[in-house]
């Protein structure tokens, strides 16, 4: 029994070298393994539009902007992570007065956003809290100067101003304001009731006056177009007149045209006097067909009568006479003949008084014409 334990230890004499070597083998491993865990876990990426500030043995040490970073481990430490986006922080409605004395709610949005995460992480304890506060004053500060009306309808001056003033006090704070808005602006019950009253007396106003607008345009419409319904009158009234008078014209002008002609063909026939005396007559004739209430005779009247004797000698229906008496006396009795004969036709007989005389007139015209005729033939 003896003799097999002393085997047992001289052979695990020989063995303990290698086992020391695979223990050393194995922390070896051990420490490469935590090593890699640890590089792993402090490599750091940091996403698009966000920061991180890191503090190296409790010191501020850097920024991580975006991107690949490695910490050091048990060394560094990341303090804060922050968002470089735009933020947009809604606050709850805040009590205040106005110039004349009017209590209101506000409630108002501010648009704001980190330009310097260093000051951001240490400039304030509460950053949104301190932004909070400030834009209450500031909105107190600013309607406080202003009266109600001047409130209500100057959003934009109130915008600005609050804009301007959060800006400036929060340079220290890294935040950077871009924008502050009035969400709503709540009056009292009794203004409200003053406003919808007024508002409502405004409307029936306006209502009014486009009432009125309307019917004065309707009125000058409706007077305009009788004005160009008068004017389209007169105008096609007067283009009918001269179309009318050119209308006449032309015919006079025909008629003017056609009767030279015929004095031309008349003059080409040689058409001597007795001819033309005939026609008188037939025109007298025409203008003695009882319309007419007076007839103008005229002087050669006698001469024209006188005529028709000789007419007929030369054309031979006269009755042969002897003598010169007889034949002066043929011409009387077929002058005074032709003359009553004429004159009866004309309406001017009516008048007893003026048919006498105007006999009386043609029977001297008719014996002057025969004394004439006599003369001429001695």
């Amino acid at each position: 029994m003896l003799h097999k334990a002393f085997l047992i230890i001289i052979i695990n004499k020989e063995r303990l070298p290698e086992r020391q070597k695979g223990k050393k083998i194995m922390v070896i491993g051990v420490i490469v393994v935590i090593v890699a865990i640890l590089l792993v876990s402090n490599i750091k990426i940091v996403p698009q539009a966000r920061s991180m500030v890191i503090e190296r043995l409790g010191q501020y040490s850097s920024t991580w902007e975006a991107g690949i970073h490695i910490k050091i481990p048990f060394i560094d430490r990341i303090v804060k992570k922050v968002s470089l986006k735009e933020q947009v922080y809604d606050f709850p409605p805040q009590k205040v007065i106005t110039k004349d004395n009017v209590s209101m709610g506000v409630d108002s949005v501010v648009y704001a956003k980190i330009f310097d995460v260093k000051k951001y992480t240490y400039g304030v304890e509460d950053p949104m809290l301190g932004l909070q506060n400030l834009t209450a004053t500031t909105l107190r500060s600013v309607i406080g100067n202003m009266e109600l009306d001047t409130t209500l309808s100057s959003r934009e001056e109130i915008n600005a101003k609050m804009q301007e003033t959060l800006d400036k006090a929060t340079d220290e704070w890294g935040l950077k304001v871009t924008r502050v808005e009035l969400k709503n602006i709540t009056p009292p019950k009794e203004i409200e009731e003053a406003m919808t009253k007024q508002m409502k007396a405004e409307r029936e106003r306006r209502e009014a006056v486009l009432q009125a607008q309307a019917h004065k345009e309707s009125v000058v419409t409706e007077a305009e177009g009788d004005k160009a319904a008068k004017i389209m009158a007169a105008e096609a009234e007067r283009d009918a007149a001269i179309a009318l008078a050119e209308g006449k014209a032309k015919s006079i002008e025909l008629v003017y045209d056609a009767e030279a002609e015929g004095l031309k063909k008349i003059a080409n026939a040689g058409v001597n006097d007795a001819v033309l005396r005939l026609k008188s007559i037939e025109a007298m004739k025409d203008v003695s067909d009882g319309r007419a209430t007076k007839i103008f005779i005229p002087n050669d009247l006698g001469k024209s009568l006188s005529s028709f004797g000789v007419m007929g000698e030369m054309l031979g229906t006269a009755p042969e006479v002897k003598d010169e008496v007889d034949r002066e006396d043929y011409r009387k009795s077929l002058v005074e003949t032709d003359t009553k004969q004429q004159l009866e036709k004309d309406a001017c007989f009516s008048n007893p008084s003026s048919n006498a005389t105007t006999l009386k007139s043609v029977e001297t015209n008719a014996r002057n014409s025969s004394e004439m005729r006599q003369e001429t033939e001695r």
